[in-house]
């Protein structure tokens, strides 16, 4: 298993002294797995939320990734800078404007249960057909077979699937949208009752945030920093 949260575990787990086994599992059923004592810690760009704070024991964040359209090449918007959004509709009205023109009338494909989704129907579903998905890879398989015109997700997954060869034709459409409006950051989740292992955690975060580790893997991952 390779990428940024698989190096940036086995980095942690070394810090911490500990023997990790790293196992796949799908995002719908991850945080009743790890209640039903399946594992002992959840980790999938997991967005920290009041709602699942109540669930789960969240760490310190390790990312704060900001989130973009993905759409084909010159079908929408040129990629721009980011944007910092706060829970200011006057702020993030005006930051959206130009997509809302762009897509008006258009479909837009997001993985169902992410922090984005709400976002995305708040915002967009007046002027645009809104399609939910179990995940965001099966969202770009239908914007390439041109069943809709543009998937949001956060930058981890749009670089990850625009450096495959086969995505050649997409890119990033508009601002990066980044800030408190996609609530407390990432984080890892463990049981609520789990309070050494968090702690554990917290330390090696810490550590892995102060000496550069995280910075150094979210740029050889990303092409980006993602600390938060």
């Amino acid at each position: 298993m390779s990428g940024f949260e698989p190096e940036l575990m086995a980095n942690l787990c070394q810090r911490m002294q500990i023997e990790c086994k790293l196992v796949v599992q799908n995002w719908d059923g991850m945080i009743a797995g790890l209640n039903a004592g399946k594992y002992d810690v959840i980790m999938d760009a997991i967005v920290v939320t009041p709602e699942r704070s109540k669930v789960v024991a969240f760490t310190q964040a390790y990312a704060a990734t900001p989130a973009s359209f993905i759409a084909v090449k010159g079908s929408l918007l040129p990629p721009s800078p980011t944007v910092k959004l706060h829970d200011d509709e006057k702020e993030i009205q005006a930051a959206i404007a130009p997509l809302r023109a762009a897509l008006k009338g258009k479909t837009i494909g997001i993985a169902s249960g992410t922090v984005y989704t709400p976002f995305i129907d708040k915002y967009f579903k007046d002027i645009a057909d809104i399609r939910e998905y179990n995940n965001s890879a099966d969202a770009i398989l239908d914007l390439q077979a041109e069943r809709i015109d543009a998937v949001f997700d956060d930058i981890t997954f749009a670089n990850t699937t625009l450096s495959r060869p086969e995505n050649n034709n997409l890119a990033l459409s508009g601002p990066l949208m980044s800030g408190p409006i996609w609530g407390g950051g990432e984080a890892m989740g463990v049981r609520l009752t789990d309070t050494d292992l968090k702690a554990k955690l917290d330390s090696a975060i810490q550590a892995a945030l102060a000496d550069g580790t995280v910075k150094k893997l979210s740029e050889k991952w990303f092409k980006s920093d993602v600390t938060p």
